[in-house]
């Protein structure tokens, strides 16, 4: 069985891409902070008779997503797709939305090391296996403010466009390997709750987009527009 490993998984997008990997075939790697709630998705996709486990790492702590990523090669015997889309937990030291004028280091920082850091980190992890397979997916969500930058969240873009910037470089770096990179936009507000008349979908309406990044590999870049 081909295995996905989802970094962030939560009940929302986490549990979408699960699904609609796990309903072609694919075991899944649950990594995010909170072990309960993570047997919890895996109790759900079990209903679903996907086939799940959990491996506990918090994406600030390096070591410990790498150890994760290792632990879940060593169960599911390889991961050959990774999707890093990490949530950020509250309360967390210095995470905090500045405007770009009020971007210091000091709060800038935080959003570095949880957008981008941890990406780095997770892609490393796996890349070698993937590489001398000559087969793999490494998908990277952010918001949509990484390509067109939203002034109240000048931290937060500024971490995820260097990501952004990242992804699409690998891709390239990459090509002909057989392993593929790609960046995905959620340029909407997942499950509602943003501001009024503000673009909404589902984590069942873009969970898709996923797979066919996968299946067809055929660009870097995708957005999710409503």
């Amino acid at each position: 069985m081909p295995t996905l490993a989802i970094i962030g998984a939560g009940p929302g997008m986490g549990l979408a891409i699960a699904r609609t990997f796990g309903g072609r075939g694919f075991d899944v790697a649950l990594i995010a902070r909170t072990e309960e709630k993570l047997e919890t998705l895996v109790d759900q996709l079990g209903r679903d008779g996907i086939k799940a486990a959990v491996f506990p790492a918090d994406v600030l702590d390096r070591t410990a997503l790498t150890d994760a990523l290792g632990a879940a090669r060593a169960h599911f015997g390889g991961i050959d797709v990774l999707e890093y889309s990490p949530a950020p937990h509250s309360p967390v030291p210095g995470f905090a939305m500045a405007a770009p004028s009020e971007v210091t280091v000091e709060n800038l920082q935080p959003q570095v090391e949880y957008s981008f850091y941890g990406a780095v980190a997770a892609a490393r992890a796996v890349l070698p296996a993937m590489r001398e397979a000559g087969a793999g997916t490494l998908l990277f969500t952010t918001g949509g403010g990484s390509v067109d930058p939203v002034p109240m969240l000048g931290n937060v873009n500024a971490a995820q466009g260097a990501l952004r910037n990242w992804v699409l470089n690998l891709n390239k770096e990459l090509t002909g390997s057989g392993v593929y990179a790609a960046h995905v936009v959620i340029n909407v507000w997942i499950g509602g709750g943003g501001p009024a008349g503000a673009p909404t979908a589902t984590p069942e309406q873009i969970a898709p987009l996923y797979w066919d990044l996968h299946e067809h590999r055929e660009r870097s870049e995708a957005v999710f527009n409503a």
